[in-house]
């Protein structure tokens, strides 16, 4: 069959359109991971045809067997597919700058005015509907998720064992992974494969995209690997020295350098996974915030572009801002601290672990393992519900029926609704809420 003149193989883009096109995203990729995946797919397999559905799908599914936010994985990913590692560095940037610029201007606002009346009404707004978006995230997540009473039995295990036995995130996905391993081994009819059911397209068509399933997959070899971590552990060693040598307090920012890079080491899943085990480590353990400004965090992070896990950047700014007596200065330095180390492990993760992935995402093994873990976030964001349900709905702790905050369980069950039913996007939520809570705050004042 012969293509027509409209049917000619897309060429190369040009790397300045590439550009243009992820500082773009960057500013306009709201909306949590399905937004992020939603106006990639519609530009660059739609629109632009510079990657295939069935690619742009293979390259997801690898990115979620990394830890890490995928969305910014996958813009790395094509970003790498289409121009190399200068593309893949420059799509990962442009994906978190902005909204690591808009937090840190909502931090610093958050640091002078925050605990004005003004401010703290349009919070109590906002965190409604921040819970109201969780609640239906689980709902999303679990729809895919749980697929055998295998997969709720993680799910209810990773919940019980987070909220009821405080065990640690890096524990329990440990535990997942062994439950994986040896249920694979010894009963593996109980797990289905997670496979998606992506809609197949047509193999002449396929080669029309740049970057097609067809193509071969990307080599690598042990030397290449090698150079890559050395890269990576100098671009990370020399940083850690210098803060930890030469800084104010460098036991501080020793501290803080090695947390953020642990929590991206455990982002698997989804950024929710992680938000519980840092929440838990940084209020009730290290004290470097209070749960009312982490709670908050949540709220900023939820009103930015970009991956949920940029809260980690809030809290870096909160941590040196509090630590340091109210210093907006190491505020920002703890911010660009904990950003370079939240995100630096996406960058090597897919220049080096990419190619070896494309190899192995028809293993069965690690599918099975993928989908215990998948299921065990379900688990831990109903922790992450009830962290914050506590803050939000109850005007004291320790609870009591009697202290529910009716306005705010109100708001919870309005967004749930507009977000179900009515298919509302998350933005117009955020800017419905921060509306909500002007109203009250002027309604004090009739």
């Amino acid at each position: 069959m012969q293509q027509t003149i409209n049917e000619k193989k897309v060429p190369k883009p040009s790397f300045s359109e590439a550009v243009k096109f992820w500082f773009i995203l960057g500013w306009i990729s709201f909306g949590g991971t399905t937004g992020h995946i939603t106006i990639m797919h519609s530009f660059l397999v739609d629109k632009k045809k510079w990657i295939s559905t069935s690619k742009f799908y293979h390259a997801l599914n690898a990115c979620m067997i990394l830890p890490g936010p995928e969305a910014h994985q996958l813009s790395i990913y094509i970003g790498w597919k289409l121009h190399g590692i200068k593309g893949g560095i420059i799509a990962g940037l442009f994906f978190i700058l902005p909204s690591m610029c808009i937090l840190l201007g909502l931090s610093l606002v958050y640091a002078l005015y925050g605990n004005t009346p003004l401010l703290t009404s349009i919070f109590n707004g906002l965190k409604p509907a921040v819970l109201a978006i969780i609640l239906f995230a689980t709902w999303k997540v679990s729809q895919k998720s749980l697929l055998t009473p295998l997969h709720f039995f993680a799910a209810a295990m990773a919940f019980s064992l987070s909220y009821f036995g405080h065990i640690s995130m890096p524990y329990i996905l440990i535990g997942i992974i062994i439950l994986g391993i040896a249920v694979n081994l010894i009963f593996p009819k109980l797990l289905i494969s997670r496979a998606r059911n992506n809609a197949k397209e047509n193999l002449i068509h396929e080669d029309l995209y740049f970057v097609n399933s067809n193509q071969s997959s990307s080599t690598t070899s042990l030397k290449k690997i090698a150079l890559q971590l050395l890269v990576f552990v100098t671009l990370w060693l020399v940083p850690f020295l210098y803060v930890s040598n030469f800084m104010i307090d460098p036991a501080f920012w020793q501290d803080s350098s090695l947390l953020f890079t642990k929590a991206a080491f455990l982002t698997i899943g989804g950024s929710y996974t992680v938000i519980p085990y840092a929440a838990n480590l940084l209020t009730n353990k290290l004290m470097w915030l209070s749960k009312a400004q982490m709670i908050d965090g949540f709220a900023l992070a939820e009103t930015t572009p970009g991956p949920l896990v940029i809260v980690l950047s809030y809290i870096g700014f909160m941590a040196g801002y509090n630590h340091f007596g109210g210093s907006l200065v190491m505020g920002s330095i703890g911010l660009l601290i904990a950003s370079y180390f939240t995100f630096l492990p996406n960058f090597i993760l897919i220049f080096m672990g990419a190619p070896l992935i494309e190899k192995t995402q028809k293993n069965r093994m690690i599918q099975s393992v993928l989908s215990l873990i998948t299921a065990a976030v379900v688990g831990v964001i109903v922790n992450l519900a009830f962290y914050l349900g506590e803050e939000i709905l109850f005007n004291s702790q320790p609870i009591t029926l009697s202290d529910i905050n009716w306005i705010s369980l109100l708001w919870v069950i309005i967004s749930v609704i507009l977000l179900y039913r009515y298919k509302l996007n998350m933005i117009y939520l955020i800017l419905i809420s921060l509306l909500f809570g002007l109203l009250k705050y002027f309604l004090h004042f009739i």
